[in-house]
């Protein structure tokens, strides 16, 4: 099920990850912080590639057009 529209997917992809990873390496790549943001842009782009975001299916949102809306009834 997905959640996802392919606007959203490519911004995490192609723009929030890549930004995570520069702030990582500004803060230090093994800096905690640096960490935090390494395993953020994982989640992005491992969100991206399935189309789901749990986030999303908590809160009820869905950017796919054929996603359902507001309802964590499966």
């Amino acid at each position: 099920m997905k959640n996802m529209a392919g606007f959203d997917r490519l911004l995490r992809t192609f723009l929030v990850a890549p930004i995570l990873i520069v702030l990582a390496f500004v803060v230090g790549a093994g800096s905690v912080l640096g960490i935090i943001f390494f395993v953020l842009a994982a989640v992005m782009v491992a969100t991206s590639l399935v189309s789901f975001c749990p986030l999303y299916r908590l809160i009820g949102v869905s950017t796919c057009k054929t996603g359902r809306r507001g309802g964590m009834a499966a």
